[in-house]
């Protein structure tokens, strides 16, 4: 029977910042193969590739992601958890599948598959290639951090870049200019005062104003500012994008960047549920079958320098997702 913890440590101690996977997924292919079952190597970009393990198929895929944010942090041990950049987010999750996968396997089951996909820490381009390949699962069970429960739903995001321009002159002299810092300064408080949507199960519209650029040199009346925005988004996307842009009208320009919708998921019965504030590569693999989203570890550490999983929830994980293949194939 595989150990988790040890298959878990030794996915970490593998450096595999996106976009150098090549490492971790030579690893995986190979522990795959060694173990009987079918895999592919699907190339997204010049030597990084998803991983695509199958037996019978047309059941369930069990996916996550094998890239991880820098910079790398080897695993360690220190009591119940283990420690490790990736350890929650998500090679750990990725090991408790590997292990639940070939239990299910060596009882019989071959109606599981297993997709690992790169780069989705920058941009999710495994996950959109992944979603041009033959798929035959009915559902797909997403691992991403949600301590353990199976998430009711997940936040969307949409990303904006809000401008403002004005005109240089030299500072000693202001009344020739026209400051383009000054009324972003004074737009950019006023994104409270919105009537942002609420959903019963997801919560909340967040907005959060990431970065402010602008001018060129403290002697210069600056021409141009802008602030980029992560809007979470609980509802649909038009009517949220029209409120930004009315909120900016007249006073600012507005440029809408990536997308990803907000989701409400399949759920299993006898798994506590709550709702995701962030996004999962889910809505780029619409091809893969229904989705769930389930995996150990908090998202509250996820990217810290002091990212781990507890070990005893990662080997409780593996019960848990052939609990949930089981319940999905009797279906």
């Amino acid at each position: 029977m595989t150990d988790v913890v040890a298959l878990a440590a030794e996915l970490l101690a593998i450096p595999s910042l996106a976009p150098s996977e090549s490492a971790v997924v030579e690893f995986v292919s190979r522990w795959l193969i060694a173990r009987g079952w079918n895999v592919t190597i699907q190339e997204v970009t010049k030597n990084r590739g998803n991983v695509w393990a199958s037996r019978a198929g047309r059941g369930v895929t069990f996916s996550t992601h094998l890239d991880t944010v820098p910079p790398h942090i080897p695993p360690r041990l220190e009591g119940n958890r283990l420690y490790g950049r990736g350890a929650c987010d998500a090679k750990g999750i990725a090991a408790a599948m590997l292990a639940a996968a070939d239990r299910l396997a060596d009882a019989g089951e071959e109606r599981i598959d297993l997709l690992f996909v790169v780069g989705e820490e920058q941009g999710s381009d495994g996950a959109r290639a992944a979603n041009n390949l033959s798929a035959t699962s009915r559902f797909l069970v997403n691992g991403e951090p949600t301590e353990s429960s199976l998430a009711s739903g997940a936040k969307g995001s949409l990303r904006a870049t809000v401008r403002t321009r004005g005109r240089e002159a030299h500072s000693a002299y202001p009344h020739l200019g026209e400051s383009a810092i000054e009324p972003l300064l004074a737009l950019l408080p006023t994104l409270k005062d919105l009537p942002l949507p609420s959903d019963a199960v997801l919560g909340e519209t967040t907005v959060n104003v990431g970065t402010i650029r602008g001018g060129t040199a403290a002697n210069i009346i600056p021409a141009h500012a802008e602030a980029e925005m992560m809007i979470r988004l609980v509802s649909d996307v038009e009517p949220m994008k029209k409120m930004i842009e009315d909120w900016a009208a007249g006073r600012a320009e507005v440029e809408f960047g990536s997308y990803i919708p907000a989701q409400h998921f399949h759920t299993v019965p006898g798994f506590e549920t709550a709702p995701m504030a962030y996004t999962s590569d889910i809505p780029l693999l619409t091809r893969w079958g229904k989705p769930l989203l389930f995996g150990p570890g908090s998202i509250h550490v996820a990217h810290t320098p002091d990212e781990y999983i507890a070990v005893d929830e990662l080997r409780s994980s593996v019960d848990a997702y052939e609990r949930i293949a089981r319940h999905l194939l009797s279906a």
